[in-house]
């Protein structure tokens, strides 16, 4: 697992004790005096993302110099609304976006494997997600060199997030959470304090949102990360356990 700025190794079970009573600015803080450069976040312009972009946006003031990398999985299916959204708050906060995308383009990997999405099968959507969003990422991640990579996931989303700590070794590196234990509401308000833009979509109903084709409004039956993937599964694979270029 990759080393600190003085090429120590990581203590993973003080760290975790440091961060757990952290706020979620001063687990980043952490983060960027522990790795440099070497810290990045990842988002996905969806209904939270606005939070850690904010957050980011702000690090330079309290650790001079310190611009994070922002990279976003555009993997090519995403809704209009979030492509706009992307752009909005792109200038409305001082990001240093790396836009990454799968070698497939989507017209190609639709002539050779079908739309994945729709025939039902999990070895279908999990292929779907490895080539439009695992291996895009990992090919980040190496790239620009990440050691630590923070996102906005927190424990109530799913099963596998409620057994998350504030930091995990996942794909090859340092996983930060500095959203993990808090709820929708807490979102809510911090994007109210700090005149943040909602996501057009939650206007219409929709408490996460990814692809257009995998992504539905709650409905009183379903709600949250169950409305995502067509009830198959609740995670695309970027968080689960693995090594750089391994898959999902």
């Amino acid at each position: 697992m990759p080393a600190d700025l003085q090429g120590r190794p990581l203590d993973l079970e003080a760290a975790r004790a440091l961060l757990e009573p952290l706020d979620a600015q001063s687990r980043l803080r952490w983060a960027a005096a522990c790795f440099g450069e070497g810290l990045a976040l990842t988002t996905s312009f969806g209904i939270q993302s606005a939070v850690l972009l904010h957050m980011v946006s702000e690090l330079g003031e309290v650790v001079p110099g310190r611009r994070v990398s922002v990279i976003w999985v555009d993997t090519g299916y995403l809704p209009p609304e979030t492509y706009r959204y992307a752009e909005q708050l792109s200038a409305l906060l001082s990001i240093d976006l790396r836009v990454v995308q799968a070698v497939m383009s989507p017209a190609r990997m639709e002539a050779l494997h079908g739309r994945l999405w729709e025939s039902g099968n999990l070895e279908d959507l999990q292929l779907y997600n490895q080539l439009r969003k695992v291996e895009p990422l990992d090919r980040a991640l190496v790239e620009l060199q990440v050691r630590c990579w923070a996102s906005g996931v927190r424990g109530r989303q799913t099963d596998h997030r409620r057994g998350m700590t504030p930091l995990d070794p996942v794909r090859g590196a340092w996983s930060l959470r500095p959203l993990l234990t808090w709820t929708s509401r807490d979102v809510f308000y911090y994007m109210q304090e700090h005149g943040l833009p909602q996501h057009p979509l939650f206007e219409q109903g929709y408490s996460t949102v990814g692809d257009w084709h995998s992504s539905a409004a709650d409905d009183g039956d379903l709600s949250g990360r169950a409305t995502r993937f067509g009830g198959i599964q609740q995670e695309c694979g970027i968080h689960l356990p693995g090594l750089m270029g391994e898959g999902i």
